[in-house]
Order: structure tokens, then sequence, then C-alpha cells
């Protein structure tokens, strides 16, 4: 089958691997992770097969919101995959095509729907982490003891692990910030132990010649021996060594988050809790508990690394004193 060619003016086609990689090469200069890289490409090349691959200098207003339209209609898709593949297309026009869209502040955003978390009890935690074990308990236990995110603990590194100062610091989380968060006294040892096997794993690359982490953006020119030193790896190094796909070297990445998610999906079943818990569950607990236990809300807040106290707000509603702390009149 052919694409036609690459071309304005000629057959009006365009050929997507090559659209395609004009796209992952100005999400890599823009330091898109590969996560985001792989997600905006896929929806770019269903919006261009969607309208029999036309270039999408041709098109416009009418065919992005009938694309954004039969996905929430027919595809009934998640207010968040629709806001996905707008800012997919965004990116494509903007970033990449460099053309004025005024029309496209006119789309219609899909917005989140308000949902309450959903939030484990203490003694529903402490069934869930007894029903865990070796790396993926200690990966579960840390979600609850610290709140961090699932991607934020799996691509801890060792040197952000202060033992003298019983913190962890959270970098690049979500919006670009750096955090620091509570280092938990019971998973002091379990994380001395997995930094030390993490070490050992190191030591057998450097052996082999291999070794280095991957560095964010321009570290790895700044400072290039950083990726091979001890503080650079992670704590949850992957049992396997692979090839990295923007670069194609050999390293050894962090352990896949699909390890915890399944682990933490059958302790769930094993600990017989009805409610859907998932790893993003145990943070929900963590912010709810602490606000139980009387902290401040500004200090929950700063440790989960909200933007705006609102977020943090939603977990009032979930305080283990009833709806909105109201003592029933059936009970009085």
């Amino acid at each position: 089958m052919s694409y036609g060619v690459d071309r304005e003016g000629v057959t009006g086609k365009v050929r997507p691997p090559m659209l395609l990689e004009r796209v992952r090469q100005r999400l890599r200069v823009k330091h898109y992770s590969v996560r985001t890289e792989q997600a905006y490409v896929g929806w770019i090349r269903r919006f261009i097969l969607a309208n029999g691959k036309r270039h999408p200098r041709d098109m416009g207003e009418r065919e992005v919101e009938a694309f954004l339209t039969v996905l929430a209609t027919k595809g009934n898709v998640a207010a968040g995959t629709q806001n996905q593949a707008l800012s997919a297309l965004l990116f494509l026009y903007r970033e990449v095509l460099k053309l004025e869209l005024p029309w496209m502040e006119n789309v219609v955003r899909a917005k989140r729907p308000r949902r309450i978390p959903a939030v484990l009890s203490r003694e529903e935690v402490t069934r869930l982490l007894a029903a865990l074990e070796g790396p993926a308990w200690l990966m579960a236990a840390l979600l609850y003891g610290t709140g961090m995110r699932l991607m934020e603990c799996i691509r801890l590194r060792i040197k952000d692990v202060d033992f003298d100062r019983g913190e962890i610091v959270v970098r690049n989380g979500k919006g670009g910030k750096d955090r620091r968060v509570p280092l938990p006294l019971r998973l002091r040892e379990s994380l001395r132990a997995a930094i030390e096997h993490a070490c050992l794993l190191h030591a057998s690359d450097l052996a082999d010649g291999l070794g280095e982490a991957w560095l964010p953006h321009a570290l790895a020119r700044k400072y290039p021996n950083a990726a091979r030193e001890t503080g650079w790896q992670y704590v949850f190094p992957s049992p396997q060594r692979s090839v990295d796909p923007r670069s194609g070297k050999t390293r050894r990445h962090h352990v896949d988050d699909s390890v915890l998610q399944r682990a933490v999906r059958s302790a769930r079943k094993l600990a017989m809790i009805d409610k859907p818990a998932t790893c993003h569950t145990l943070r929900h607990s963590f912010a709810t508990h602490l606000l139980e236990a009387g902290h401040d809300i500004r200090t929950v807040q700063e440790l989960l690394g909200h933007k705006d106290v609102a977020t943090t707000q939603i977990y009032t509603h979930v305080l283990g004193r009833g709806a909105g702390a109201v003592l029933s009149p059936l009970d009085r």
C-alpha cells in the first residue's frame, strides 16, 4: 500500500513513518519521557489514519473535533484519555508543523469527573502488606509510608535515600518538581538491604563493561562519569539488562511498574479486600491517615507534591468520621 509522497501540493497525503519520526525527534528535544512519546505518536498515527492519511496541514478544526467526538461517543474513553489525545494533536500542530491554531482554543476539553478516592483503613493496609513479600512488599510499604506515586518509587535512585536525615528526596515528580518525604523508620533495614542488592548488581554490570544508568536530559554530557557511579543507580533495578530504545545502549533500568501492580492486585484478593485497591490507593491512604492523625493540610499538600491545596482537600471527604464528619441522627 502506498502512502503517497511527503510533499505539499502533490498528492495531499502524508507518509506516516516520516512525519512520526519528526514528532519523535521534537519530543526528545523537548525532553518528553519515553512513555509520553509512545502515547503522543500513537494518537497522531490514529488521527492521520482516521482521516484517510491526509496531511495534518490540510486538516483543521472540523477533523480534530470529529476525531475527539468519536473517541468520546463511540470509543467511550475516559476524560483523561481524550485530553491526552488532544494534547498530542496540539503538540503536532504547534511544535512540529509550526502552525498557529486559534481555532484549537475553542475545542471543548473534556473534564475529569470529581471522584472521591478509595481509601484503605489501617487494618486493611496491614492485611494488604502482609500478603506481599520481597521487593514488592518494600515498594508497596514505601508507597503507603511516604505517599510517593508509583513511578516516583520505582525510579528512586540510591543517592536520594538519606538515612542520616531520615528522608527521601523525590526527584522530578509530577510537574517536574522535587520534594522531600519522610523515610519510615520501620523500612530502614529493608531499604539498606535493597540498596546492597542493587550495588551488587551494579558491580556485576561494571565487571562486564556496562553499569551506566540512564541520566536525565543533559546531565550525561555535563557529568560523563556520573552514570557509572553507585549513587545514580536505581534502588529497585530490573533483574535483566535491556537496550535503551533511544541511545541503543545496554543498561539495567528500574523494575517495570507492572510487576508491583500485579503483586498488589494479587495481594488485595488474598487479603480479601473488596475495595478496588491499587498502588495509588496506598498514596490516598497515606494522605487520609495523616489528616486523621491531626496533621495540617498544608503539610500533607507539600508531602504529596500537590500544586493546589484544593487537590489535597479531597481527602477531607474520606476521613474516618463518617460523611462530612457528621454524626448520624440515628446514632443520637
